[in-house]
């Protein structure tokens, strides 16, 4: 069972926290994985050339701006977690609220770009499994 659980009305309170949290992680992510480009296509001019003088003060920064950034990601996933929102895919966006529904456990789910909290599923479902929230769920859970 989760540590915490919300109402449909708490995880929709969250939302605007929670989605700067979720910009700025997927930011960082962005950021890193074109330092890594950077770091690849050196590696590759390396290889070809079998070698040349390399402005290191420039590359210990940009290592340095990496890890940093790694750093805030992970900062980011955290405060998120601490809430006790689940992080399920960094790419998308997606972030699901544990929440009883008729005394089970399932997840409210979230997708950054969407206005609202509209869907729920089972916790074995996942995404596909994705349902709308009708009236039964959200008159109970207001």
């Amino acid at each position: 069972m989760a540590d915490r659980t919300f109402t449909l009305a708490e995880a929709r309170a969250l939302l605007p926290v929670l989605e700067g949290l979720l910009r700025s992680a997927i930011e960082s992510k962005a950021k890193v994985e074109s330092i890594d480009r950077e770091f690849h296509s050196l590696a590759a001019r390396i290889s070809h050339s079998g070698g040349f003088a390399l402005d290191l003060k420039k590359w210990a920064f940009r290592r340095a701006e990496r890890e940093k950034t790694v750093r805030a990601i992970k900062d980011s996933i955290g405060e998120i977690s601490a809430a006790g929102v689940q992080v399920k895919d960094l790419d998308t966006g997606l972030l699901d609220f544990p929440c009883l529904l008729d005394g089970k456990l399932v997840l409210l789910c979230w997708k950054l770009g969407e206005p609202d909290i509209g869907h729920w599923h089972g916790v074995e479902e996942g995404f596909a499994g994705r349902k709308p929230i009708d009236s039964r769920f959200a008159e109970r859970h207001q």
